[in-house]
């Protein structure tokens, strides 16, 4: 891949993650699996809400095939009003309680940018610090993600929810993103977190166009030498674009996320597991004919 007439190879090589001081191969990508414990997550099939729901969702979940569960209790979509840490607590720390109860061997990612709920949470059994605002809400979550050793999901995003869609301004937005990326591991680094994984945050504070730019430039990140999460699935780049509904976004997103593991990426955030796992599957036949 040339950009801006450097050749940019292809030498994203992880292989290991590690959690919990185990280890957790990740040479082969590995497919997240969505649970909303909210009523407003721009997806509606996402939301799990009682301990019914959500025993049903990640049983069907495990069932397909996924490798992580990442739980949300507080919604970060555009618009979104804020709740209030107890509110987003009540919510998450006995969804944790009841999936580690009832599937102790699955992983558990924590969606949230509070550096108390990160901590209870990895406390009630949590194991990756999902934070979509790259330690500005609360940068304590740093020390917190350090002290557990957890992994931390690093992302992209300016502002807050409700001013997120006026700060799309860039002089281009693949080496603006890289240049902030770069910025933060440095400093998560000097923090004492060992494991990153990056997330372009696509839909945060970027129009349409500058979500099919990064798409275009995903190869670029392989210059920070991090495992790369993408999170695109039924989101309004794609619904939008092919002018349907969310619910009607499942080949779209499927189109996207064959592209994006042909270049690599490590990890897909997906509200579709079945689908998501039938790609990797399918990539990695591919690969042995090869």
């Amino acid at each position: 891949m040339a950009f801006f007439g450097v050749e940019i190879k292809h030498f994203r090589s992880h292989k290991y993650l590690r959690i919990r001081n185990k280890l957790f191969d990740i040479a082969e990508p590995k497919i997240i699996g969505i649970i909303n414990c909210t009523p407003d997550s721009f997806f509606k099939d996402s939301r799990a809400m009682t301990s019914e729901e959500i025993e049903i969702t990640v049983e069907k979940m495990k069932n397909d095939g996924v490798d992580i569960i990442d739980i949300g209790a507080c919604s970060t979509r555009p618009g979104a009003e804020l709740i209030s840490e107890e509110e987003e607590l009540s919510r998450l720390i006995p969804a944790i309680t009841l999936i580690k109860e009832k599937f102790p061997t699955l992983i558990i990612s924590i969606d949230t940018f509070r550096s108390q709920v990160a901590e209870k949470g990895l406390i009630a059994g949590a194991d990756i610090i999902n934070d979509v605002t790259a330690g500005d809400f609360d940068p304590k979550i740093w020390s917190i993600a350090a002290t557990y050793r957890a992994p931390y999901i690093l992302m992209h995003a300016r502002g807050n929810a409700k001013t997120m869609q006026e700060m799309t301004n860039y002089d281009h937005v693949s080496l603006d993103i890289l240049l902030y990326l770069s910025e933060k591991i440095k400093k998560i680094k000097e923090a004492g977190i060992k494991d990153v994984i990056i997330d372009l945050g696509f839909g945060f504070a970027k129009t349409e166009i500058q979500n099919y730019q990064l798409i275009a430039d995903l190869q670029l990140f392989d210059l920070l030498e991090f495992p790369m999460l993408i999170g695109i699935s039924r989101k309004s780049m794609i619904y939008n674009r092919l002018n349907i509904d969310p619910g009607q976004a499942l080949n779209g997103t499927t189109i996207l996320h064959t592209y994006a593991l042909s270049k690599s990426v490590n990890f897909l955030r997906v509200h579709d597991v079945k689908e998501a796992v039938e790609i990797k599957t399918l990539l990695k036949l591919d690969r042995k004919l090869k």
